[in-house]
């Protein structure tokens, strides 16, 4: 919502009107969705037990059904009763702004009371929780046996247009492209096999990485060398050397 060089409709909060800011549970947002032009959604208890004020959120019946997606779809009964946890606004100042169709911004009111609403614990919101579970680790994608091959596309090609970009977005950048750190790692380990001393020129040319990137990593599994036999070069810190200390000095290396 942007407000630049627009005027803000600021008659409910002339009138002092307070809102409540609540926060709800996602699955509770989701079913209030399905309703949109149906209606009511619920209903709000507002009530006193021994001097302190009670509220909650009774869901309405139809809109208990919680369902799943994807080919195995299921589905589950989520909890009516949600009991709100009421908390102060901690002397924050606090508002609420609508933005019509026509994109006029208007001042809804001032946060007076914050909560937060809590579905009962009972066996109904176990269900929907392990709903909940199972459709966040649903793999995004799916292979699919087909019957007979497909004529009419993804037919093989030389070189995959992504790959063109790919190539093309590097010459016109001028420079190399970060490849995935676990790769780079495996490069260095496999090049630190054959040599105990590299200079940071022979790395580049061997993990095609630029130098401030490949630094970076080096430093986390490496060591320079300053000054020395082998002033200006890099080597492996000790915990990741394959050879013992005895044998450092019969290790070769790229200067």
């Amino acid at each position: 919502m942007s407000n630049k060089g627009q005027d803000i409709d600021l008659t409910r909060a002339k009138q002092n009107t307070g809102v409540w800011l609540v926060k709800v549970p996602k699955y509770l947002s989701q079913q209030w969705g399905k309703a949109s032009g149906r209606g009511e959604v619920g209903k709000l208890k507002i009530a006193k037990n021994q001097g302190k004020t009670v509220v909650s959120f009774n869901l309405n019946e139809e809109l208990t059904l919680v369902e799943s997606s994807g080919e195995k779809a299921s589905s589950v009964r989520a909890p009516r009763e949600h009991p709100f946890t009421m908390q102060s606004v901690g002397g924050q100042v606090l508002a609420v702004f609508t933005e019509s169709s026509s994109n006029q911004i208007a001042v809804e009111g001032m946060v007076v009371q914050r909560a937060e609403c809590r579905p009962a614990v009972q066996e109904s919101y176990v269900k929907v929780k392990k709903l909940q579970i199972e459709e966040s680790t649903k793999p995004v994608r799916l292979s699919q046996c087909l019957e007979k091959a497909v004529t009419t596309n993804y037919k093989p090609v030389s070189n995959h247009s992504y790959n063109l970009e790919y190539e093309k977005k590097k010459k016109e950048q001028g420079k190399r492209a970060r490849a995935d750190r676990e790769k780079v790692l495996e490069m260095l380990f496999s090049a630190f096999e054959k040599h105990q001393y590299y200079n940071i020129k022979n790395l580049v040319e061997i993990t095609k990485q630029p130098v401030i990137y490949l630094k970076e990593i080096l430093r986390e599994i490496g060591v320079y060398n300053p000054k020395g036999p082998h002033k200006s070069t890099w080597e492996l810190k000790p915990e990741y050397r394959h050879y013992k200390e005895g044998e450092e000095e019969e290790e070769g290396s790229v200067d």
